[in-house]
């Protein structure tokens, strides 16, 4: 029988410190030294759903290889035949989010009920895990989609028979916003590669873009701010492509290498931002350009209003004036 002689005397192997957390975000995203990354698929806050059955919804899905659903919205009892179509792109800096967060449910119940519109709202691959462009490319999924849905032989009539494709409406808040701005790029005006579905305008509520040089207000904007600096620096850190900076194309619009939107033929904008918000800056930098190059752009400044306004409450009053800019921007883009 053989036998194994141990020196107790020998110094022990060194063990490997426990890994410990580099990042969080809203509690709940927690990214560790080793690489390992833990998430909640619930919010860190609580927030009742009221659903009285005035809006019918269900959810589909969209993009069976990597799992991904949209949850779809209508009005029980519709103002007209056929609707409108709006996509509803939740934020979350890029990284947490969903379309079943009581925040996003609820504003998206709002938006079918008061737009009378059939409401579309994608989830997508989130970061770190998934780093830009996973997002973008999600989106642009989303919306062929529905072109899929117009095309169909054996289409879900519960969207076909509600569903005016040839109206659509892209919007998204703050990383939805950013996707929405994305997708106007390559869509382009008329939207020609998705004929039938048509899309005639996009709203980008509270934007969420960046870039290598403050503005103003991000270096002077009140630090207690619901996403402040460092929340901002953070979602960045962790969603844009390893070796890059938030010059990147799909980060900045006027970045060093990003698409030359003066010479683009968009289609009409709709940009929302809260006067408070520290994004303020760039979301009116960009309106100022656009129409500054004859491009159909509004921007709305709701005054003392922070990042996420309407989804935090979407019964105040400026949610309510919010709701019927997009109303009107949708009445006077439908032709």
């Amino acid at each position: 029988m053989s036998s194994t002689t141990v020196d107790e005397n020998a110094p022990a192997a060194a063990a490997s410190p426990p890994p410990h957390e580099v990042d969080e975000c809203r509690g709940v995203l927690r990214v560790y030294s080793d690489g390992s990354i833990w998430r909640s698929n619930k919010p860190s806050f609580e927030m009742p759903v009221p659903d009285d059955g005035s809006v019918l919804w269900k959810d589909a899905v969209f993009d069976a290889a990597h799992n991904l659903q949209l949850r779809l919205y209508k009005p029980a009892k519709p103002s007209s035949p056929k609707l409108p179509i709006f996509y509803y792109i939740h934020g979350g800096g890029f990284c947490i989010g969903s379309r079943a967060w009581p925040n996003c449910q609820n504003y998206c119940f709002k938006l079918a009920s008061q737009l009378q519109a059939v409401v579309i709202s994608p989830d997508y691959r989130l970061s770190p895990e998934n780093r830009l462009p996973a997002a973008i490319d999600d989106g642009y999924s989303a919306v062929k989609w529905l072109q899929s849905q117009a095309t169909a032989d054996d289409p879900d009539t519960w969207l076909t028979d509600a569903a005016d494709f040839s109206r659509v409406f892209i919007s998204g808040d703050s990383a939805g916003g950013n996707i929405a701005h994305n997708l106007a790029v390559r869509f382009g005006a008329g939207s020609a590669e998705l004929t039938p579905v048509r899309v005639k305008g996009y709203v980008y509520l509270a934007p969420f873009f960046g870039g290598t040089v403050r503005t103003k207000f991000e270096d002077q904007g009140p630090k207690e701010a619901f996403l402040n600096i460092d929340l901002i620096d953070r979602f960045w850190r962790l969603s844009i492509p390893i070796g890059e900076t938030t010059d990147h194309p799909l980060v900045n619009p006027f970045g060093p290498i990003s698409p030359n939107l003066e010479t683009m033929d968009l289609d009409p904008i709709l940009v929302i931002v809260g006067g408070s918000d520290l994004l303020k800056d760039r979301a009116e930098e960009y309106a100022k350009k656009l129409k500054k190059w004859g491009k159909k752009i509004e921007y709305v400044e709701f005054e003392g209003q922070q990042h996420g306004f309407f989804t935090i409450n979407p019964d105040s009053k400026p949610s309510q004036e919010l709701m019927l800019v997009i109303k009107k921007f949708i009445e006077g883009n439908s032709v």
